[in-house]
């Protein structure tokens, strides 16, 4: 008598994919301690780090999010929370997907004035709401995206917002070592989030030929 296969709930831990933004997290930034302390964090290689191409980054996501072969957790800084919101709307992950949150830090502005042009790529930001939970952190003062921009921000996207308080683009430069609060962050985001299945994930063509890119 054949066997029937049904899904069931994946109780392995998320795999925790950390989403670099402009330049890549280098030596000292809290991304890459992550990636050095948490036996379940990797580092997504997005390549074009001093010039960024939004639909081969999505590209590169994409590949990494397959790869996983179990639940997910996205965790983004920078120009990363912006590939992150680019990657949830033409992928439009739904009920099957890995993905099961993300802790985006420190979105920057790309639609007005924003502080490099290599930004510009990534504009206009999508309004979507995400379709998994999410917590938007921001700064008071940040330099690359006003307080007031990324609580509306966190609004359109369905994000729970943190204040950060005074802690700059919350990278390197903030001193912040390991980011403690942010690993309380994701504890929580890891608490809430639902039961997950590993799932078939079909494999799309690329990107690049069916977006436009923003020079």
């Amino acid at each position: 008598m054949a066997q029937t296969h049904t899904p069931q709930a994946h109780a392995e831990k998320p795999l925790i994919l950390l989403i670099p933004g402009l330049d890549g997290s280098g030596p000292g930034h809290w991304q890459r301690r992550w990636s050095e302390e948490m036996d379940d964090a990797q580092m997504v290689d997005l390549g074009l780090w001093e010039k960024p191409h939004r639909n081969t980054w999505i590209n590169r996501l994409n590949l990494a999010v397959q790869r996983a072969g179990r639940p997910v957790v996205l965790v983004a800084h920078s120009l990363g929370c912006l590939l992150t919101a680019w990657w949830a709307k033409f992928e439009q992950p739904g009920w099957s997907s890995p993905v099961v949150g993300a802790l985006l830090v420190a979105p920057p502005e790309v639609d007005f004035f924003p502080r490099d042009d290599r930004l510009n790529g990534f504009a206009p930001t999508p309004a979507d709401a995400l379709p998994f939970p999410s917590i938007l952190v921001a700064s008071r003062n940040d330099p690359w995206i006003g307080f007031p921009t990324a609580q509306l921000l966190a609004k359109q996207w369905g994000s729970e917002f943190e204040d950060a308080g005074e802690a700059g683009h919350i990278n390197a430069d903030s001193k912040i070592g390991s980011w403690e609060d942010g690993k309380l962050l994701l504890h929580r985001l890891l608490n809430t989030r639902p039961a997950a299945s590993v799932p078939h994930i079909p494999t799309h063509g690329d990107w690049s030929e069916g977006l436009e890119y923003r020079s």
